[in-house]
């Protein structure tokens, strides 16, 4: 039994690092209005740098990989990448649009343990309104394609234009037979995981979206609370069965986040360990503790393990734990793993 991960929660120095994200391209295929990456320069991560992070993350213990960017299928070599984490024993998960899933699905079922598949409307129009392509049957097509071989979970973030969807989309994804769905808030704070958004001249107007931020207003939230109650009274074998990811007190905290967005409440910090079990690893080798915190190290100066304990990233893990970054209390995507989650190695 490793017990080194305990200690990693009880210092702001890791000696194991069970999780990371790696984001293998800055390409993407999407043009979604709640992110710019697909606006930046594409950038993709050099096999010899994929190479070093692979023997690096295995020597510390590593379990799972999640293959990200950007659309990391466009990588041209990301079966090569996931190859070099899965001949070192590591579980390795892909995060994606779902565009090429239709058409390298035969690879992706052989190089992947698990798919995450963006899915952020119930039809054709909503899904266009938010992705900027118009493409959700070739991804439901692409979800169909592999979910009787692999376990798919669909997320769906959601925000002004999809949150009346929530039911329907528990419905498309068990016609489409994934094995989980999930929802988030959309993060509209921060400028460490997306950049700069929301301006109008970065909204697809020919998609017939208004310039404006995708919070739910005031009037929303009436809606938003009656929509979780009938998901709870309509939806109770889902939850039961664990095909929704999320309980319906978690998806409760939708409307709380929302709510404070408002001025109707206010923000309250997820439970959240993430920077002490978890990393994520950009195109070049920065690194970061989570999604939303700054980046505080580089692969390439003095390899993984001394990134990760760079003076920087010490001091944001001890920041975040005394509750000393703002970020943390608008979080949309916490990650939390428990004493005997580690233990057993989940």
């Amino acid at each position: 039994m490793d017990v080194r991960p305990l200690l990693n929660l009880i210092s702001p120095k890791l000696r194991v690092l069970p999780f990371v994200v790696l984001y293998i391209t800055d390409g993407c295929n999407s043009r979604c209005i709640t992110c710019d990456i697909w606006k930046l320069p594409r950038r993709n991560l050099n096999l010899s740098l994929a190479q070093q992070i692979a023997d690096e993350f295995a020597a510390l213990g590593g379990r799972a990989i999640f293959l990200s960017g950007g659309e990391a299928m466009q990588h041209p070599a990301w079966t090569e990448i996931a190859s070099l984490f899965r001949t070192q024993g590591v579980s390795v998960h892909l995060i994606t649009n779902g565009l090429l899933l239709r058409k390298q699905a035969d690879a992706v079922i052989t190089h992947f343990d698990s798919v995450t598949v963006s899915l952020d409307g119930a039809n054709p129009s909503t899904y266009a309104a938010i992705r900027g392509v118009d493409a959700f049957e070739l991804v439901t097509e692409g979800i169909k394609a592999i979910s009787h071989h692999l376990p798919v979970t669909t997320r769906t973030t959601l925000q002004k234009q999809n949150f009346q969807e929530i039911s329907a989309i528990i419905t498309l994804g068990k016609s489409l037979g994934v094995a989980q769905v999930s929802f988030l808030a959309v993060d509209t704070s921060s400028h460490e995981a997306f950049g700069p958004r929301f301006a109008a001249e970065m909204i697809p107007l020919n998609l017939g979206v208004s310039a404006h931020t995708p919070d739910l207003d005031r009037a929303d939230l009436t809606l938003l609370a009656q929509t979780l109650d009938d998901l709870e009274r309509n939806h109770s074998a889902d939850f039961a069965s664990g095909l929704i990811a999320e309980s319906p007190a978690k998806l409760r905290r939708l409307y709380d986040y929302f709510a404070a967005l408002q001025g109707v409440g206010t923000f309250e910090p997820p439970r959240c360990n993430a920077p002490h079990i978890s990393t994520v690893i950009e195109v070049d080798g920065a690194i970061r503790p989570c999604f939303f915190l700054p980046t505080g190290g580089h692969v390439a100066e003095g390899g993984l393990k001394a990134a990760l304990n760079s003076t920087v990233m010490v001091g944001l893990r001890r920041a975040y734990q005394r509750g000393e970054r703002p970020e943390c209390s608008r979080c949309v995507c916490p990650l939390y793993r428990g004493a005997r989650t580690l233990l057993r190695g989940g």
